[in-house]
Order: structure tokens, then C-alpha cells, then sequence
């Protein structure tokens, strides 16, 4: 097997509103979680090099529904949750959305890791906290990408990086951090390297 997964193979599996119509609980998943605004839909995109894979809008929020894409088999898969935190929508939605997540989170078997992405610019919101600490204290190993970093010049962009691991020095066994731009696909590399390594025991052996 090569260092890196070909994410490129990546193709949409199926959509569930919720837990119960997920597909079956086995094999691996790494899920993409963040604010509605923080570039979600565009890392998937831009990690599986289709444009197309992941919905994207202009209006954050849209994402309303757990989403499931294949990688080399139907048991290693990406999952694409819904934004949070963010949408315009009514609050009895919202907070079935929230109900959903957290059902998802707490009783996927499959979850090996968490991909937590937060705009640089704005990082660690009081949604991001609460889902850091709930990975912490569930021991899924997590990767935050400090996106749009292509919005700040080199050195703010490292200033927030440093920042970001001086704040998790006391979780630094379960939790990593990077910059990352969809734009000009700045820190691609990190992120597929990261993934490879959670997916590399779940693979089937190489031919």
C-alpha cells in the first residue's frame, strides 16, 4: 500500500436524517465536522479532488442530512455531518439537527476519528469547545484544520497555529493541528497523511 489513500476514489454512498438510517455499523469512518461557515463542504471537495462531492452553498446551513462516501470498499468511509451552530432555519429543526449529531457522535462504533475544522480567523467558538471536549472525553482521536488560511498573510496564519497548540498541550496525544486552505490546497498533504493513518489498519492487505 502506498503512504497516502487515493482519495480521489471517493464516491457518495447514501444519506441518513438520522442514526437509525445510517448504513450498517461496521468497518471504518472519519467524520468532517465544523460550524456551518467554516469550509466544510470545500475540504471534502477539495480532498477528493470533485468539485462536486460535498454540497456547497453560499448560504451556510445547508447541509441537513449525514452524508456518506466510500473509499476503497463500503467499509472505509468519509462521513460529512451536519454544520452546526450557524444555520438560519427554525429552532425546532435546529435542534433535531443537534439531537442527531449527538446520536451519530455517541454511539457510531465505527468512528475511528474526527476531522474538526474552525476558521482561522475564528477558531474554537463555543461549538467547537463543546464538540473538542466531547472527543477528548470519548478518546477519538481528532485533527483540527484551521481553514481559509489563504484569508490571513504567513504569519498570522502561524501565529494561529502556535496559538492552537498551546492550547491543546494538555491533549496533545489525541489531538492534532494544522493550517489548511481549499483555495490553494495548503496543507492537502498533512491531512492525507493524517487520514491514511487512522484508515491504514482498517484496509485490506495489499495484493
Amino acid at each position: 500500500m502506498s503512504d497516502t489513500l487515493n482519495f480521489a476514489q471517493a464516491r457518495f454512498l447514501t444519506s441518513a436524517p438520522g442514526l437509525a438510517q445510517c448504513p450498517p455499523d461496521q468497518g471504518a469512518e472519519v467524520a468532517f465536522a465544523g460550524r456551518s461557515n467554516a469550509g466544510k463542504s470545500s475540504a471534502l471537495n477539495t480532498l477528493t479532488r470533485n468539485h462536486k462531492l460535498a454540497r456547497t452553498s453560499k448560504t451556510p446551513g445547508r447541509t441537513q442530512l449525514i452524508n456518506f462516501f466510500t473509499l476503497q470498499t463500503e467499509a472505509v468511509r468519509l462521513v460529512d455531518l451536519p454544520g452546526y451552530g450557524y444555520a438560519k432555519v427554525q429552532k425546532t429543526i435546529k435542534q433535531q439537527w443537534d439531537a442527531e449529531l449527538e446520536a451519530y457522535l455517541q454511539a457510531r462504533k465505527s468512528l475511528i476519528g474526527l476531522v474538526l475544522l474552525m476558521d482561522i480567523r475564528h477558531p474554537f467558538k463555543e461549538f467547537d469547545q463543546a464538540m473538542l471536549q466531547w472527543s477528548v472525553d470519548a478518546e477519538i482521536p481528532t485533527h483540527i484544520l484551521l481553514t481559509k488560511a489563504d484569508k490571513l498573510k504567513k504569519g498570522p496564519q502561524l501565529n494561529a497555529l502556535q496559538a492552537a497548540r498551546k492550547g491543546l498541550a494538555n491533549v496533545d496525544d489525541l489531538v492534532t493541528v494544522q493550517t489548511f486552505s481549499s483555495l490553494r490546497k495548503e496543507g492537502l498533504d498533512t491531512l492525507e497523511q493524517q487520514l491514511s493513518t487512522w484508515f491504514s489498519p482498517h484496509l485490506p492487505p495489499a495484493e
